[in-house]
């Protein structure tokens, strides 16, 4: 590997950042790793724009709104459609809602939109416009490595998907392990997709006035993906006394609170009395309290360590990380308490960081990001991007399970194909304002391939260069 100043500065922003941009290599080339370390400890704001957007809680509210007012216009519509009368409720079932044609839900929703996509897509247009015009995106790539670690779903709580990672993800990803772990386990939007809402200990009041016991999904996830990682030492019972230490963690129900549905809650008649042993330890609170001291235990477990370590490394530097790397970013996490920002120094300050290859294949979302960054361009059709890589296999916020999106090649070279696609069609767009050239000589500082110079030399349209360059190893890996 070339160890020249624009060749480390190239590297940084590729492994680290969200790849180059115009003038982005003149910005850092005479430092390199100081310009990222200066980047954690000066973290970039996030937009103002952010401020408009609701809370989770209002988001979901807003859909609750909607719905129950497209519901109520719905059978109105119905009613006038039958020209018949108000149907008397001593008819009805004591639960049943009247019926509603097909006509009337039509007019109701033509009348009143489903908000869902339209604040997904506001969300989706701050996140990547933040990734689109930072100077090396660092800390913004953490924020996606943070957001798919906890992920949740948009084909679940679509309204809520963006909020969650302003809310869980961003304010903790360079602090303290312990407290994203508690941010992201008791978020309404982690519940909800998890199935804690209505987790209730089979002895707790709710328990008994309802037959129901706990559901095991977050406690599960939470040991297998969150912390420890599979195979690392808990049993049945751990997960079936981690679960009933998560009882009573639910949300205010949003259709029965104009001001307060959709926030976290905790309910005591849900939660499982009497204590809780977890990994050998006992947990004797007979609250809230309970889960959270399981969760502070497990954020500092050396398993944890282990677990993020390989996780960061596979993410950042190779699908099959060197065991040294691992180590000493484990080391970090363990002797900082789970500090996240020295956790990620250490990963900098790894000689196999910067030594290593850029052989790992860039993730769909990644990838279209870095296209767009060469050409200057710093805002985005949400439409357009999120459809984008929701095409590559990659829909924004929406993994296929709790495990979020891989981080090896072999799950997404499949899809190279329909990469081409994506070059193609964005090469058409923006063929009369951008030189495939200049993008290698001034945005990738002329690190780029022999092989790579002379196909876009030999292209025969400007169009067809841009594709090919964006479709070049020195694009797709990093």
């Amino acid at each position: 590997m070339s160890t020249s100043a624009p060749a480390e500065a190239l590297l940084a922003l590729q492994r680290f950042g969200m790849g180059p941009r115009p003038g982005s290599i003149g910005a850092i080339a005479s430092d390199p790793r100081g310009a990222l370390l200066a980047e954690l400890d000066n973290p970039p704001p996030f937009s103002e724009a952010a401020a408009a957007l609701p809370s989770s809680a209002k988001a979901v509210r807003a859909v609750a709104d909607a719905d129950a007012r497209r519901q109520a216009k719905a059978i109105v519509a119905t009613r006038e459609e039958a020209k018949q009368p108000a149907a008397d409720a001593s008819m009805m079932a004591e639960d049943a809602a009247p019926k509603t044609s097909e006509m009337g839900q039509k007019m109701a929703a033509e009348a009143i939109p489903d908000p869902r996509r339209t604040i997904y897509l506001a969300e989706a247009k701050l996140r990547t416009e933040a990734a689109l015009q930072a100077t090396i995106g660092f800390t913004e790539r953490l924020v996606w490595f943070w957001s798919n670690h906890f992920c949740v779903s948009a084909f679940k709580v679509r309204s809520m998907s963006g909020a969650y990672e302003r809310e869980a993800i961003r304010p903790h990803m360079l602090g303290s392990f312990s407290d994203l772990l508690l941010a992201a386990e008791n978020h309404p939007a982690m519940l909800f997709y998890l199935d804690n809402l209505g987790s209730m200990g089979a002895s707790s009041v709710a328990g008994i006035n309802r037959n129901k016991g706990p559901n095991e999904n977050q406690s599960r996830e939470a040991l297998e993906l969150h912390t420890l990682g599979v195979r690392a030492g808990y049993t049945q019972d751990d997960v079936i006394s981690f679960a009933n230490a998560l009882t009573g963690w639910t949300w205010v129900p949003p259709y029965s609170s104009p001001d307060h549905g959709g926030e976290f809650a905790f309910n005591a008649r849900m939660h499982q009395p009497g204590g809780q042993t977890v990994l050998g330890k006992r947990y004797e609170q007979e609250d809230i309290e309970q889960g959270r001291a399981v969760l502070r235990d497990l954020a500092v477990h050396p398993a944890t360590a282990t677990h993020i370590a390989t996780k960061l490394a596979r993410h950042f530097i190779a699908d099959a990380p060197p065991p040294a790397l691992v180590e000493s970013i484990a080391r970090a996490f363990r002797d900082s308490g789970g500090d996240l920002k020295e956790t990620a120094k250490a990963m900098i300050a790894a000689p196999e960081s910067w030594t290593l290859p850029p052989t790992k294949l860039k993730r769909p979302g990644e990838w279209v990001v870095a296209m767009v960054r060469s050409t200057g361009i710093t805002t985005v059709d949400p439409e357009r991007y999120t459809g984008g890589v929701a095409l590559l296999g990659e829909p924004l916020w929406s993994p296929s399970s709790p495990k979020g999106f891989p981080d090896d090649e072999a799950s997404w070279i499949d899809g190279i194909g329909r990469r081409l696609d994506i070059s193609n069609a964005f090469a058409e767009r923006e063929a009369e304002k951008v030189d495939p050239n200049e993008i290698i000589d001034n945005v990738l500082a002329s690190q780029v391939s022999g092989e790579v110079k002379q196909a876009v030399g030999q292209a025969e349209t400007r169009q067809q260069a841009l594709s090919l360059l964006f479709m070049s190893t020195e694009f797709l890996r990093r």
